[in-house]
């Protein structure tokens, strides 16, 4: 028996020949045995894993949130009282009648000035200025996640296919071996002229096409590996063997509850916030300053011109040619943007459930139709298998049966691959904010 994603394929072997263990079948067992013990065993969880700590994009995005972090620091620290020292001294000699105007420089000016300016801005500014680095960092944090789910989703995808590719190659291993037998027992018999040798060339060729399949099925599962290695950022041509991955439908969530609805959330608290920003933009602007120092052009007791000086600065907009409100138009038009794209995808959302769903459907119906063809066929194969035995059937009745079994076989692997990628599809939108 074969057992692929907890569904048992039944074994086509006929019930005399499961009591018998020949030489031959005892040599395919240790030619593969090399490469079962060489083969690292590794499930999804690990290839998961280690695509996200590989991920350049992810790490990108923390450098990213730290970048803002830092850039909110430095506004804080704008904000706060500004000390400098600054120093200009300039010295115009008159030479003759040639030399700058003294009512211009008075022959030099020499400072040297320690300052505080503070700039006086009200609390909700600099709030609202720094909310704007704060929901920067969790649009940053957002799309961080929604790449983690679509890198989850393609690593998830790439896996299913290569396990896929496996159980085809351990089931179809199975029935060469069942072929291999049937192979010594029909050549037995055409020696002793039961059957013809065109019979038994039948036969051998259907067995040649069955190595060929399990040939390009060993070679799909190598590229496919090698594919899943590449979205991992893995660099290594082992052998693998994967184990069967847990695929399991999880409960949809509700568009409102998804990292895509909450982008488009915090996008529009980004537009928000930037009105705000627009209107703070034209609030008087005012600064205190305070200066201690020397101050002098040196021309009458500069020894005395120590002193202190302190000041207000003030700027109010007045006028600026109607920008503010053409600003507020511009930030009403992406917001209606905004929206048009929240309710498009929220269509499609629903729409590409219900699809998913339909198919899903669609694909259960067409596992339990195979395995119900495999039934009837392991039966027949079981049957043909005994005449065969003593020459009671046409090698072509009985390569017929197995054709039929393997295509059911097949319609059976490749439903349920199907069945995994819907359900992982369905699971990408499962996903804790």
């Amino acid at each position: 028996m074969v057992k692929i994603d907890n569904m048992v394929l039944p074994s086509c072997g006929n019930r005399q020949a499961r009591h018998s263990f020949p030489w031959y079948i005892l040599v395919l067992i240790l030619a593969f045995m090399p490469v079962a013990l060489c083969a690292q065993i590794k499930d999804l969880n690990y290839y998961m894993n280690v695509a996200l700590e590989n991920s350049p994009l992810l790490k990108d995005y923390q450098n990213q949130m730290v970048m803002n972090r830092l850039d909110s620091l430095i506004l804080r620290a704008v904000y706060k009282p500004q000390v400098n020292f600054s120093s200009a001294n300039i010295y115009a000699p008159k030479v003759g009648r040639w030399g700058y105007d003294p009512g211009i420089i008075d022959n030099g000016t020499f400072n040297a000035l320690l300052s505080v300016r503070q700039s006086i801005i009200g609390k909700g500014n600099k709030k609202t200025q720094l909310q704007s680095y704060n929901l920067d960092n969790r649009v940053l944090q957002n799309t961080a996640k929604i790449s983690k789910q679509d890198l989850n989703l393609a690593v998830a995808s790439q896996y299913i296919a290569a396990y896929s590719d496996l159980q085809g190659i351990k089931y179809n291993e199975e029935i060469r071996i069942l072929l291999n037998k049937e192979e010594v027992a029909l050549k037995r018999l055409m020696e002793k002229a039961v059957y013809k040798q065109v019979d038994y060339l039948n036969f051998f060729m259907k067995l040649k096409q069955h190595l060929l399949l399990i040939d390009q099925q060993k070679a799909s599962y190598e590229n496919n590996i090698a594919l899943l290695n590449y979205v991992c950022g893995i660099v290594d041509t082992t052998a693998v063997e994967l184990k069967a991955p847990d695929i399991t439908l999880l409960p949809v969530p509700e568009f409102e509850n998804t990292l895509q609805y909450e982008q488009f959330r915090l996008d529009s608290l980004k537009l928000k916030n930037g009105d705000a920003l627009i209107d703070y933009a034209y609030h008087p602007k005012l600064d205190a300053f305070v200066d201690a120092g020397f101050n002098s052009t040196l021309t009458y007791q500069g020894y005395k011109n120590f002193g202190a000086s302190i000041g207000l600065s003030l700027i109010v907009p007045l006028y600026d040619g109607g920008q503010r409100q053409k600003q507020h138009n511009k930030l009403k038009t992406a917001q209606l943007t905004r929206k048009n794209y929240l309710d498009f995808s929220h269509k499609q959302y629903r729409q590409q459930l219900a699809q998913f769903y339909q198919q899903l459907e669609q694909t259960d119906r067409i596992i339990k139709q195979a395995q119900e063809v495999m039934q009837y066929t392991q039966t027949l194969i079981e049957a043909n298998g005994k005449l065969l035995q003593n020459g009671e059937v046409s090698v072509t009745d009985y390569i017929l049966a197995v054709n039929s079994f393997l295509d059911a076989s097949h319609a059976v692997i490749q439903s349920t691959t199907n069945r995994m990628q819907i359900i992982n599809q369905i699971n990408y939108w499962n996903y804790e904010k």
